[in-house]
């Protein structure tokens, strides 16, 4: 029998598949913090319409996930995201690595990480390639990705 927090992760992760924010939200402690290298440190309600958005956007997706692992106080998987990003067309494997703190039952830290350079050369084509491992570029990633969330939590 796997440990109620792999299991919590299980859920989240299920929920993904479905793009079901609301579930995924509801695994998150109200003071969650999630980083991950392009949204760096989003906290509480933030990180749960971080999800909320890119579920709402989301085009030709798709998510596999394994290597679960928890006990009471940490976790982690894989998972691999695929999907059009819709500003350039292109699709994008996208494989993260993630890990988790937890309390009381819910993922109170969430940590991704990924190979940006990887990201941008399918992202962004050519620009990516010769590009997207400067720093410059990351950063305007981020910019860019923060805006997004500001007006998504504007909207809302």
């Amino acid at each position: 029998m796997a440990h109620p927090n792999a299991e919590l992760i299980t859920r989240f992760y299920q929920a993904f598949q479905r793009l079901d924010a609301e579930t995924m939200a509801a695994c998150y402690s109200p003071d969650v913090r999630f980083s991950d290298p392009v949204f760096p440190d989003l906290r509480g309600e933030e990180a749960a319409d971080m999800w909320r958005m890119l579920a709402s956007r989301a085009q030709q997706f798709s998510l596999t996930f394994d290597g679960v692992e928890a006990d009471d106080r940490q976790g982690r998987a894989r998972w691999v995201a695929t999907y059009l990003f819709s500003q350039t067309g292109r699709m994008v494997v996208n494989r993260i690595e993630a890990r988790f703190r937890f309390e009381d039952g819910r993922i109170t830290e969430h940590r991704d990480s990924f190979d940006v350079w990887r990201w941008a050369r399918q992202a962004l084509g050519a620009k990516g390639l010769l590009l997207g491992w400067l720093p410059v570029v990351q950063g305007k990633v981020r910019q860019q990705a923060a805006r997004g969330l500001a007006a998504y939590r504007a909207g809302r």
